[in-house]
């Protein structure tokens, strides 16, 4: 039996290599003479760069950047340059690396304050080596900005924009309310400058700026915030949105709004900035697997085994997971995850592709096995639903 096995990384225990290893470790106990394929992935979030350096080999070149992180501290970002399919140099970067959740202490977490605005370092190197796409890996945020702090950045390394301004732009989501459109008079002048670099955001999350699933309201308690605050950085943001959209001249929210388009709201409203360059947005999790030539693998195998953290209602919207399932449907290989922790109903499942999900806990005390062991753990399982998948896995004795 040929066994894909294609999973995100999970969350604050294991990267996505990692995770591939412990499942193939475990698969292989159980059933050794089935053919594993390692296939680690990443939706934009943490490991974006490091598995699109491995699928591009001696044509990537990566470039470490000095920058600074959510909180202000310094941090380096590593830039991969590589040639991508159409032969364009692009530029990929990985904006957790610079605002990151993982970057912020525990007790430290405040998405009123944190910024993006140590981004901008990363992104200029990018065109200064000579990109002329960059690609900006959108998941795992610490921050809910409104990527105001990463055009901040920007418009400072040309000496656009007044420098008050731009250091309450700096300063974190909460520093957003109020803030006018006369104050943004920059952004016109600083999209033009890069017209000439198609700018991409690969998001996880398809989601808008604002609303019940958007990045305020959708995301912000598990980056700090309390109801209330959630609820300010709503009000916040959306200031922020008519400000800059108002500057821009073109619609914020309603159908047509910039505010409103899928991703505008991933890492913390980051999709959005990148739209207010100019730029659009893609599913992350879509380029990754162009990337590693994943459906020529899903085709080549019996079956697909994904999994992540949590498969929860944020995995339907554009994770690796889901994104995994949908495109082994479309070569017809059977697709079954393997998550820490499962969130989502069995109809929501099936209608997402999922053929089974094992998750690996399923009480607080399974959580904390997992936890103190996620490798150990997560390869037992893997070879207990190896017992069910595999031939040679269902052999009596094994």
């Amino acid at each position: 039996m040929r066994v894909l096995i294609a999973p995100d990384g999970y969350t604050g225990t294991l990267t996505a290599p990692e995770a591939a290893r412990a499942i193939a470790d475990g698969w292989c106990r159980q059933a050794p003479g089935d053919v594993v394929d390692l296939c680690p992935l990443s939706d934009g979030g943490p490991g974006f760069v490091e598995v699109l350096a491995a699928a591009a080999g001696p044509d990537g070149h990566l470039v470490r950047v000095g920058a600074t992180g959510p909180l202000g501290e310094p941090v380096t970002v590593a830039v991969l340059l590589a040639p991508a399919a159409d032969g364009v140099l692009t530029g990929y970067v990985e904006t957790a690396q610079a605002c990151g959740l993982h970057l912020v202490p525990a007790g430290r977490r405040d998405p009123g304050v944190t910024t993006t605005a140590g981004l901008a370092a990363a992104v200029v190197a990018a065109r200064s080596a000579g990109a002329r796409r960059i690609v900006l890996g959108l998941g795992g945020s610490g921050t809910n900005d409104g990527g105001a702090g990463l055009l901040a950045g920007l418009a400072t390394a040309v000496g656009l924009g007044d420098p008050a301004t731009l250091d309450l732009l700096r300063g974190g989501g909460a520093a957003l309310r109020g803030v006018q459109r006369e104050q943004l008079g920059w952004l016109g002048p600083l999209r033009q400058l890069w017209a000439d670099v198609a700018l991409v955001a690969a998001s996880d999350v398809d989601v808008p700026l604002l609303g019940l699933s958007g990045a305020s309201a959708g995301f912000a308690a598990q980056k700090g915030a309390t109801p209330e605050q959630a609820q300010q950085l709503e009000r916040c943001l959306a200031d922020w949105a008519v400000a800059a959209a108002g500057a821009l001249g073109v619609t914020a929210t309603g159908g047509s709004g910039i505010a409103s388009a899928a991703g505008a709201g991933a890492a913390g409203g980051l999709g959005f900035a990148v739209q207010l360059l100019g730029g659009r947005r893609e599913a992350g999790a879509a380029t990754v697997l162009q990337a590693v030539g994943f459906e020529a693998r899903a085709a080549a195998a019996d079956l697909v085994v994904t999994g992540e953290g949590r498969l929860d209602w944020q995995s339907l919207h554009g994770k690796v997971t889901h994104a995994v399932a949908q495109a082994a449907l479309e070569v017809g290989t059977p697709v079954i995850a393997v998550p820490g922790q499962l969130l989502v109903g069995r109809r929501e499942l099936a209608t997402a592709g999922f053929s089974a999900v094992y998750p690996v806990a399923s009480d607080e005390a399974g959580v904390a096995a997992a936890v103190a062991d996620p490798g150990a753990t997560l390869a037992a399982q893997a070879q207990r639903v190896a017992r069910t998948w595999s031939p040679a896995g269902a052999q009596p004795g094994r």
